[in-house]
């Protein structure tokens, strides 16, 4: 795995992002990669959840690359809605659906999902049998925002669970957005 010299930050979902997900073994290899920390995983607050992301950025500089996962897109698409924040590009994963039958009920303030187009590059990335979110849900993300869309078949919600490791293939599009 190369190292990169742009600063990433994670930006975890709803409950972190455990020791064996992809997120948490990108940033153990690599230390231009930080995690945005919320004060709590469990029972997250929209409002809450950006304004700490927007304060990362702001310490990370305009050239830093978000890596989200789960809610940390939709945390990624309100900033954005909001106006203001400036990064130089995202990669996003398993974008959940806000008004899913399966969305935890202790998630408040994420819907609906923002539709202002973005200014920099992106990339979502989902699965076929994603359980929070379905592929044309998240492809009409990928359309609404201008991100670049990839389907990487069943692979469930694209974390620990998946056995995607410290996924490579990951890399290689976060690689593409010049991270």
């Amino acid at each position: 795995m190369h190292r990169v010299t742009t600063p990433v930050l994670i930006v975890p979902g709803y409950g972190n992002s455990g020791p064996r997900h992809w997120q948490t073994l990108w940033e153990e290899a690599d230390p231009a990669f930080v995690r945005v920390v919320q004060r709590d995983w469990d029972h997250p607050r929209c409002d809450e959840w950006v304004d700490t992301l927007a304060a990362a950025i702001a310490r990370a500089g305009p050239s830093v690359v978000l890596v989200a996962h789960s809610l940390g897109c939709l945390t990624v698409a309100h900033l954005v809605a909001r106006g203001g924040a400036t990064f130089a590009a995202a990669l996003l994963v398993a974008v959940p659906d806000p008004t899913g039958e399966g969305f935890p009920p202790e998630i408040e303030g994420f819907a609906p999902v923002p539709t202002v187009r973005w200014n920099v590059p992106s990339v979502v990335v989902a699965s076929t049998d994603d359980p929070y979110g379905s592929i044309a849900f998240a492809r009409r993300c990928a359309t609404t925002w201008g991100s670049r869309f990839v389907d990487v078949g069943a692979a469930g919600h694209l974390n620990a669970d998946s056995g995607l490791g410290a996924w490579p293939a990951g890399r290689a599009l976060l690689a593409s957005l010049g991270a």
